[in-house]
């Protein structure tokens, strides 16, 4: 059941975004439904790396190299 109001909001919201944006909300909406988890295939998150601002990307690197190697030997 749709909530009437929800769904204006929604297309409201819609018609401000490009085509692009568009179709990536498309794709979202679609794997919220979805009955199983989906991946995405390297290629499509490489294309997603220009969506991300450069320094965040570096932050982000930089925390996964941190955090990843090292080993809280009390957190179980």
């Amino acid at each position: 059941m749709t909530d009437p109001e929800l769904s204006r909001e929604i297309l409201d919201q819609l018609g401000k975004l490009t085509a692009g944006e568009q179709r990536r909300v498309l794709a979202f909406a679609r794997l919220l439904v979805s009955k199983e988890p989906q991946g995405i295939s390297g290629r499509d998150l490489l294309r997603l790396r220009s969506d991300f601002d450069p320094e965040d990307l570096e932050t982000m690197a930089r925390i996964i190299e941190e955090d990843c190697e090292r080993v809280d030997l009390n957190e179980w």
